[in-house]
């Protein structure tokens, strides 16, 4: 029987060279396969080069984010998961197999449903290559980029809009990229050439990237050499393979710095004269995966070593599977009196890793009776370690199987907590079948799909789910303990979002891990919620901001505004943003433009398309900065790049009116317009709908223009209501309905739009003898207190045409609605205006509509 010799291990230890595990790297990889494109020629291999690229990725130790056939929509929501999950790491890559082509310079990857047709398509309709890079370089250390993309350009278009200049595409190949620090971009060909799908099942490039990436510990530089030398055989010259890079630090997609696991030190019994005996060592285990060699350091010196027959001698190597099969022959008389020896092996794996093992003997006489029973003795002990062996192994099995357990998203790997039952250095599990999505890691080693794990790892092992993953996931392993009978065992690991995520997460947030509410969507138990959040993970800076918002839902402004600042003084960028909103809107502080300016430079500046769209407004019209027309503009493609719909919508009344030196083009605002309205903003309707009423940039339609209004009153517009009242009143598309324009302008005036509480004041005093004059007199009220622009200054003036009992009457109705007392000051009209204002502060209208 096998123990463990503690006698000699202070020996093993000091003279076998310790191991030193690399620090725990944080890498992610967005895999992207493009091949079913709707408007233009298919590719036959990107669907299929995405497999065989992500599991490369996968074995390399990489989080994969895997995606085939992206629209635009799809792509901007796969890439904020992404960049969630890729925040704070140190290797970020990107590996794109797809159609892409250059215009002016500029790099642009193609969805599967562009189709290109107007100048103004390449701007809402594909992906800018630079903006992808930008927001990586704003999240990791190091960033790859990897494009398989440099095909002919397949659309018969070739001018379209970018910034401010129409530009002619080129008609092949994609354009070199500047770089920053510590940044690879690897093209499948020479800028400016083609890329071929090849004729097997994958591109020559795809192929050969699979293919040489898996070379362990290769800087990516040797790999990407090797990729090009294959590349260029593969195609007889036709295509060669080319990078730029700017790494100062090395990126090894394939490392492995880990070595075989096995016993430093064990002790065995071993009787002479009866012939070989097997020792019964463990296998080595790689935990890594792939083979490992034993080498016989040195050998017994009383009997001999012997495989399958065969003396194996110092120097001697066999396969790691074989070591268990070992044997040891000691001829008769040696052991009496009782004799030591030793033997000295070491296991090595593939790309250099190596353990060393010793296995110290107790060398006895088998003759005689004292033999015998010594021999009865051993097979005894051997029994009971085989039985004990077996129970481990079925109580490690049961502790894994059918276990169901739920993960949250988005606050780091999490402890399994699996309670195992053994530490028996002989058993140990391999990955049988890696989770779908996320990550299975040790706090040393992330875990891939060819990964073996010890017994007394197990209680250390963590998944961290996938950002955007709401699928529950199985993990298989195999459980083995030296030659006994394996066991699988398979757990189910489920995706969950905290409750103050799904309560007050926020639309676009790229540290946010739901799609989110807008500010009049968050409930009232958001805080409660939250603050649970925030005491459960309190490094988890997301939650703070996410407390922030609920908090200013609830009205608690000044325990909003310190805790919103905690978050983003603890890095959460969407709060840097608030704050900036916060002194933008005069929430809580003193309007301030130029603080808010700084806040919002810094949330663009770190990616925040909120930031961006912001930044980019005040830069375009001078708020509070020194205009800069063509920064601010560049700010507001980037930001509705990223499908931030306030952006498109600034972008469609820029186009729509030429503004500050930028021509008008109603076709190029009705693009932008069309791409809010396809991420179902309500805003992006409410100003499409208007050019379709009036035939700008689209032909008029009334009709569309009434659905479109429609849906945006629906979704909780606050100027959609006021509109479709006008053409019910007018009859404009639709049959004349008074009834129906009146209760539509109440519905805007409730929303806040002071231009529909005018209309029904109008509407009202219209009527004739049949007018409330102190219904007329309470909308113009709500007219003037909704007025924050001095848009209307009517309202006032017509106001203070009516008489004293007609307002005094009025003012009782507004001052019978409040929820508290408004003390009396100022003229009439002034009591008015303030009623009316508190009367719709009261309505807890939404925070985000002005």
């Amino acid at each position: 029987m096998l123990r463990r010799c503690g006698l000699v291990v202070a020996f093993i230890l000091a003279t076998f060279s310790a191991f030193d595990a690399s620090a725990l790297e944080r890498r992610v990889a967005f895999v992207i396969g493009n091949s079913d494109y709707r408007e233009i020629q298919a590719l036959k291999n990107p669907a299929r080069d995405v497999v065989d690229v992500s599991n490369t990725f996968r074995q390399a130790g990489f989080e994969v984010f895997v995606a085939k056939n992206l629209t635009k929509l799809q792509f901007e929501d796969e890439f904020r998961n992404y960049l969630a999950a890729v925040d704070g790491a140190d290797i970020a890559v990107v590996y794109y197999s797809g159609h892409g082509f250059q215009i002016g310079g500029e790099n642009f990857l193609i969805p599967v449903d562009a189709s290109l047709k107007q100048a103004a398509d390449v701007e809402v309709q594909a992906i800018k290559l630079n903006d992808v890079l930008q927001q990586m370089r704003s999240k990791s250390k190091i960033q790859v980029i990897i494009l398989d993309a440099c095909r002919n350009n397949p659309f018969p278009r070739k001018d379209y809009w970018l910034r401010d200049q129409l530009l002619v595409a080129s008609s092949t190949g994609l354009a070199q990229v500047r770089s920053s620090l510590n940044t690879l971009i690897a093209f499948a060909t020479e800028p400016g050439a083609i890329a071929y799908d090849g004729s097997g099942d994958l591109s020559p490039f795809s192929s050969a990237f699979s293919r040489r990436a898996l070379a362990p510990n290769q800087e990516i530089r040797t790999v990407m050499a090797a990729v090009r030398r294959d590349v260029v055989e593969a195609t007889d010259g036709l295509q060669v393979p080319w990078e730029n890079s700017s790494l100062i630090d090395e990126v090894v997609l394939m490392r492995r710095s880990s070595r075989p696991s096995l016993p430093p030190v064990l002790e065995k019994v071993v009787l002479s004269g009866g012939g070989p005996v097997d020792l019964d060592l463990p296998q080595p285990v790689e935990v890594d995966g792939g083979t490992i060699t034993v080498s016989i350091e040195r050998p017994p010196t009383l009997g001999r070593l012997m495989l399958d027959g065969k003396v194996i001698e110092a120097g001697g190597q066999i396969q790691g599977k074989d070591l268990p099969r070992l044997q040891m022959d000691v001829p008769k008389g040696v052991g009496d009196p009782e004799e030591m020896d030793m033997m000295a092996y070491a296991a090595r794996d593939n790309w250099g890793g190596e353990a060393r093992g010793m296995l110290v003997f107790r060398v006895k006489s088998g003759e005689g009776s004292q033999g015998q029973q010594v021999m009865a003795s051993l097979e005894a002990e051997q029994k009971q370690q085989v039985l004990e062996r077996g129970i481990h192994i079925t109580g490690a099995a049961e502790a894994i199987e059918n276990r169901k357990i739920d993960i949250p998203v988005g606050v780091g790997p999490v402890a399994l907590k699996l309670n195992f039952p053994t530490q028996d250095t002989a058993v140990s599990l391999k990955v049988a079948s890696y989770p779908a999505t996320g990550t299975l890691s040790l706090p040393d080693r992330i875990l891939s799909p060819a990964s073996s794990l010890m017994a007394d790892e197990v209680d250390q092992l963590r998944y961290e789910p996938q950002i955007g993953a709401a699928e529950a996931v199985e993990v298989a392993f195999e459980i083995r303990a030296d030659n006994a009978a394996s066991k699988p065992a398979t757990m189910t690991l489920s995706p969950t979002v905290d409750a103050c995520d799904t309560a007050a997460g926020e639309p676009l947030d790229l540290q946010g891990v739901v799609p989110g509410l807008l500010p009049n969507e968050i409930g009232a138990d958001a805080v409660k919620l939250c603050e649970a959040a925030v005491k459960a993970y309190p490094d988890v800076a997301r939650f703070r901001y996410e407390l922030g918002r609920a908090l200013l839902g609830a009205g608690k402004v000044d325990q909003a505004r310190k805790i919103i600042k905690e978050a983003a003084d603890r890095g959460h960028v969407r709060a840097v943003f608030e704050l900036g909103y916060l002194y933008s809107t005069g929430t809580g502080v003193a309007v301030d433009r130029k603080q808010a300016n700084t806040y919002y430079a810094d949330a663009a500046d770190r990616g925040d398309p909120y930031g961006m769209t912001s930044w980019g407004r005040a830069l375009f019209n001078g708020y509070g900065v020194e205009r800069d027309t063509a920064k601010g503009l560049d700010l507001l493609l980037k930001a509705s790049a990223m499908g931030h719909t306030y952006a498109m919508n600034d972008l469609g009344a820029i186009f729509t009116e030429g503004r500050n030196g930028v021509p008008a083009d109603q076709a190029r605002a009705v693009a932008f317009l069309e791409a809010g309205v396809k991420r179902q903003d309500m805003y992006s309707m409410n100003l499409l709908a208007r050019n379709y009423l009036i035939g700008s940039g689209v032909e008029k339609n009334p009709a569309t223009a009434l659905e479109l209004y429609q849906k945006a009153a629906d979704l909780g517009q606050p100027y959609a209501p006021g509109n479709l009242a006008r053409m019910y009143r007018d009859g404009v598309g639709v049959e004349r309905d008074p009834a129906e324009a009146q209760r539509l302008f109440e519905m805007a005036t409730m929303r806040g739009d002071p231009s529909g509480a005018f209309d029904r004041a109008v509407f009202e005093t219209e009527k004739g003898e049949k007018a409330d004059q102190a219904t007329a007199v309470r909308y113009l009220a709500f007219a003037a207190a909704l007025d924050t622009r001095d848009q209307l200054p009517e309202a006032l003036t017509n106001l203070a045409q009516f008489g004293t009992k007609v307002k005094t009457t009025a003012l009782k109705q507004l001052r019978g609605e409040l929820k508290s007392k408004l003390p009396a000051s100022g003229s009439l009209d002034d009591q008015l205006v303030g009623a009316a204002r508190r009367v719709w502060e009261e309505a807890n209208p939404r925070r985000d509509v002005f």
